[in-house]
């Protein structure tokens, strides 16, 4: 099983890993934007 997906599964693995990154650090700024916006409006 691993032999046969070794070569593509390690740049699945990196690019996945870039993504999830990615989407991480969106969530983050978009969650101190949010709290921003909200310690302002109280």
């Amino acid at each position: 099983m691993m032999g046969m997906t070794e070569g593509a599964g390690m740049g699945w693995m990196m690019g996945g890993v870039a993504l999830i990154w990615l989407l991480v650090a969106l969530l983050l700024v978009l969650g101190i934007a949010a709290l921003v916006k909200y310690l302002r409006s109280r």
